[in-house]
């Protein structure tokens, strides 16, 4: 059975163009032409093009598609499994990509007026770990403290994020002195290092009750980029997200004799 162009176009999906330049090509050229001249497609040149259109959904370009078809001594596999790793590249670079675009968004929802060389210069290694302030602020719609926390960090003056991260560089010292030492996370150095943090986010960003405080260490194991938002990922140890949140959790306890995060909060 034979068909037009235009029907094999329709079939396929692709433009009566994009048929002609593969007869052009000598890629894809039609078993017959009618008595008046047109191009006639036979079932085997839809069994090609069906090969041609898989290989371009790929991404090989015309003439690598070509060679594949035309020598039946190709190995396949091998160009196939180029292909998958050039493919395999291509998507790492592009979520790395939509990763920055979208740590980058997050930063400027959070109002903070700095420009991007002087994020960087402040910053440092946590200059996009501004995002979690946002993601917060949607976690906890409607609280008080979310909506406090972002209007000062919007607040905040250059000199104020670095005297901030100054302080914070200097905290997470001493915790990592305390962890690579192994001082027990309830112990009194690990509580004392929770209690520094807790007031350091009252200092600057909102009231941190102890129950507060809780629940900002449990999204230390919950989300990863809470817990780069105390400690750069060059720096984290694996355990330290958990030790960070049973100190956090036993300096509330030590705070508010054990009482739960609804006795507080009465």
């Amino acid at each position: 059975m034979s068909y037009s162009v235009g029907q094999v176009a329709a079939f396929a999906g692709v433009t009566v163009r994009t048929l002609h330049h593969y007869d052009k090509a000598g890629l894809l050229s039609p078993g017959s032409r009618s008595p008046a001249g047109y191009r006639l497609y036979d079932d085997a040149d839809l069994a090609r093009l069906q090969q041609i259109l898989f290989y371009r959904e790929l991404g090989f370009t015309l003439d690598d598609t070509a060679a594949i078809l035309q020598d039946p001594q190709v190995n396949v596999l091998e160009h196939l499994e180029a292909r998958q790793r050039q493919l395999g590249e291509e998507i790492a670079r592009l979520q790395r990509l939509a990763e920055v675009a979208s740590r980058a968004v997050e930063v400027q929802r959070t109002g903070v007026e700095l420009t991007p060389q002087e994020r960087f210069e402040v910053f440092g290694e946590i200059a996009f770990d501004l995002s979690y302030a946002t993601e917060a602020e949607r976690k906890w719609t409607g609280s008080e403290g979310g909506r406090e926390a972002m209007a000062r960090a919007a607040a905040h003056t250059k000199d104020d994020w670095r005297r901030l991260m100054r302080e914070a560089t200097a905290w997470r010292a001493e915790l990592l002195g305390a962890f690579d030492q192994g001082e027990p996370a309830d112990g009194g150095r690990a509580m004392d290092l929770a209690e520094e943090h807790r007031l350091h986010v009252s200092r600057w960003f909102t009231s941190c009750t102890p129950g507060m405080h809780r629940r900002i260490a449990d999204d230390f194991l919950a989300d990863p980029r809470a817990f780069a938002l105390v400690v750069p990922h060059a720096q984290q140890r694996p355990g330290l997200a958990a030790y960070l949140r049973e100190a956090v959790h036993a300096n509330a306890a030590r705070r508010t004799d054990g009482r739960t995060d609804t006795e507080e909060e009465r």
